[in-house]
């Protein structure tokens, strides 16, 4: 492998550069082979359950009725994201910001109706934020659309605003895999290199001085505030150090962090929140450059979700790990757990082979190759599907009339709602919402 200079444009993507040896041929993205039927639970306000106008919260998963196969499934912060097997996005929920990517505006109830999103071809893979939901195309062209925020407020996600529409946000690059935080957008290209767009006050972009990532601060009174908003909507290289070489073949990305795996090894680059160690690193300060954390080297992964203060992995042999904060049970460690500084194996999946996990803000879920499906943290909204509003310390076995028959393949969980992909393991694929 060998480094390649390269030249940054003024749209935040690279330019001409001398062509390196180091070429990512592919990438381990989700599985997209089975496809299914799409199930939901907790809270359904804004419509992000797709359940209609009158059904505004489950505590036990409940099917959306659509007319695609689906084989992929986001939560975002207020709204739902499904890819179908044609390689079509379908969107309900929220739209306040654009995060749907069509217009609902003047349509009746249209964010409580599950409705397709007009791209330019074919999506293999989607991703979710708070406000933000963004699709890879397989030509490797990436379009998102909603907005970014900050503690200052809605920061736009263009340097033109809001777009609520798809729009083409990073340019002139082949993208191999996307992943959303909660405002925030890693990008891995074909040469192994990590671009990130977005809020950075936590230091989730990987790119940014902590003064920087605050956007009301001026930097010499030479940069305007509008100027350096630009700079953190405009997709960006992470800052690494240029003798290091390094090539990355897999990103994820949590609330507020980041986590980056070089190619062809086990080191795991991190940068982003680590106010309860969920990023894996000793100093509680938030980190804003990329730095080898030697806790999330020390495995093999498959899979690193984040919630606000935790973190869930999952290691090529199924095994589930959990690190950061405590509170509402999110870590699966039992009543009288403390918080995590390090990764703790969750003991009660230890003899499950698990293939799927994922973190909502305060929960956790976990797919076994039998297609059971466990949950844990904040029930407050129902979120977890277990029938209850409590809370649950240890892996809870979802239990519910639509899973009966059904494998679970696929979870994933927002701010107060989770959605999950299954297959059917009987001859029909139809049913009503229990």
């Amino acid at each position: 492998m060998t480094s390649r200079k390269r030249r940054l444009t003024s749209d935040g993507t690279s330019g001409k550069s001398k062509r390196g040896k180091f070429t990512l041929e592919k990438c381990d993205k989700p599985d997209t082979s089975l496809s299914g039927v799409v199930l939901v639970t907790g809270a359904g306000d804004v419509g992000q359950l797709g359940l209609g106008p009158d059904i505004l919260e489950k505590s036990r998963p409940a099917l959306v009725k659509l007319d695609h196969e689906i084989v992929d499934i986001c939560a975002g912060g207020m709204h739902t994201v499904c890819l179908t097997r044609e390689g079509k996005v379908i969107t309900f929920g929220c739209n306040d910001e654009g995060a749907l990517g069509r217009v609902t505006e003047g349509k009746e109830d249209a964010e409580f109706e599950p409705a397709e999103v007009e791209l330019p071809g074919k999506v293999t893979q989607i991703s979710a934020g708070d406000s933000h939901t963004a699709a890879l195309l397989e030509d490797g062209r990436v379009f998102a659309w909603g907005t970014f925020r900050d503690s200052h407020g809605v920061m736009g996600l263009t340097p033109s605003g809001n777009q609520r529409s798809p729009y083409e946000i990073i340019k002139e690059q082949k993208i191999m895999k996307i992943a959303s935080g909660a405002d925030h957008i890693v990008f891995l290209n074909s040469y192994g290199e990590v671009y990130t767009c977005g809020c950075a006050e936590q230091g989730q972009l990987g790119r940014t001085s902590e003064r920087f990532s605050d956007r009301s601060y001026r930097r010499n009174g030479g940069v305007s505030g509008k100027e350096q908003l630009d700079e953190l909507l405009l997709p960006g290289k992470i800052r690494l150090n240029p003798y290091s070489k390094l090539h990355f073949e897999n990103i994820w990305a949590s609330t507020y962090g980041s986590f980056c795996k070089v190619a062809d090894r086990d080191q795991v680059y991190v940068f982003g929140l680590n106010n309860f160690h969920q990023i894996g690193l000793k100093n509680l300060a938030p980190q804003f450059t990329p730095t080898l954390s030697k806790e999330f080297s020390k495995y093999k992964w498959k899979l690193i979700t984040g919630g606000q203060h935790h973190t869930i992995a999952l290691d090529t042999d199924g095994r589930v790990y959990a690190i950061g904060r405590r509170e509402y049970g999110r870590l699966g460690l039992g009543k009288d757990c403390e918080d995590a500084t390090e990764l703790k194996m969750v003991e009660e999946l230890k003899e499950k082979a698990v293939v799927n996990v994922a973190s909502g803000s305060a929960t956790s879920f976990a797919v076994t190759s039998e297609g059971e499906l466990y949950a844990w943290g904040m029930g407050t909204n129902g979120q977890l599907g277990t029938g209850e509003e409590d809370d649950c310390e240890l892996p809870t076995l979802v239990k519910s009339k639509q899973l009966e028959g059904k494998k679970a393949v696929r979870c994933s969980s927002g701010g107060q709602h989770s959605v999950f992909l299954v297959v059917n393991t009987v001859n029909n694929n139809k049913g009503d919402a229990d």
